[in-house]
């Protein structure tokens, strides 16, 4: 079941995503060579506390999954697609590396959820031009995300521009509703063909992410339970907004 937002809960999602955002940047600014990802969820859970919100991701247990997972923040590195975990066996990041920060905030009871991805000191040309495509891809889908329209509109908004560059959309990764949980009704694929999927109705809100790789779009589930990782190695970027649904231009909740 889809649930439709009330502008009023939507007016409170716009005051979280800003909140998420600026904390999301302040993360981004940690990220250098020498810093381990166990500092950088340290450094999130303080951001989040003292805007007086809380973190959507800790405890929480997606359907499937046999934990709670145990962290504010997600960080995935080089070829972890998403949901790395930042506080067992954390990582120290190294110069070259890209790095995937995903994280939900709860801001007055509603949550939002927006992710970027960053370089570690000076990112390869091959990586650089992966992240800034899959940025683009995600403002591709967010482009096609009009009330009237379908969610396979988004899909094929981002498909058909990731396709032609050589690049792998990771299988079965996708976007979601958002709000009231992390993860609600609809199923928001990366891939798609225009006019099919669910209707997009004037206050919906959905998380659109795209997740690109630099080779094969399959994907395997590491012994963790939560960190998903490109099968054959590649790097992979990811970017997300939460986004409202309107009868016009969709609204970002999270920049």
């Amino acid at each position: 079941m889809v649930n439709i937002k009330t502008k009023e809960e939507i007016e409170i999602m716009k005051e979280g995503g800003k909140r998420h955002s600026f904390v999301l940047s302040k993360i981004a600014e940690k990220v250098v060579p020498g810093v381990s990802t166990q500092e950088l969820e340290d450094y999130a859970n303080e951001l989040i506390k003292e805007g007086g919100d809380k973190g959507a991701f800790l405890n929480y247990t997606p359907k499937g999954a046999k934990r709670a997972y145990p962290a504010s923040l997600c960080v995935s590195v080089n070829n972890e697609i998403v949901h790395g975990i930042p506080n067992e066996d954390p990582l120290i990041l190294q110069e070259g590396d890209i790095v995937s920060l995903d994280l939900g905030l709860v801001h007055q009871g509603l949550i939002t959820d927006s992710a970027i991805t960053v370089g570690v000191g000076k990112a390869s040309d091959e990586d650089r031009k992966l992240m800034e495509h899959c940025k683009e891809a995600l403002f591709l889908g967010i482009k096609a995300a009009r009330g009237g329209g379908h969610v396979g509109d988004i899909g094929h908004a981002i498909e058909s521009f990731i396709r032609p560059l050589g690049y792998g959309l990771s299988e079965g990764l996708a976007g979601h509703g958002v709000g009231y949980k992390v993860h609600e009704d609809p199923f928001v694929p990366n891939q798609g063909k225009r006019g099919s999927g669910e209707l997009l109705r004037p206050g919906m809100v959905i998380a659109i992410e795209p997740m690109v790789t630099l080779g094969t779009d399959k994907i395997v589930l590491a012994k963790d339970g939560y960190t998903y990782k490109t099968a054959d190695g590649s790097n992979a970027a990811h970017f997300e907004h939460t986004v409202a649904i309107t009868e016009n231009e969709p609204i970002i909740l999270t920049k």
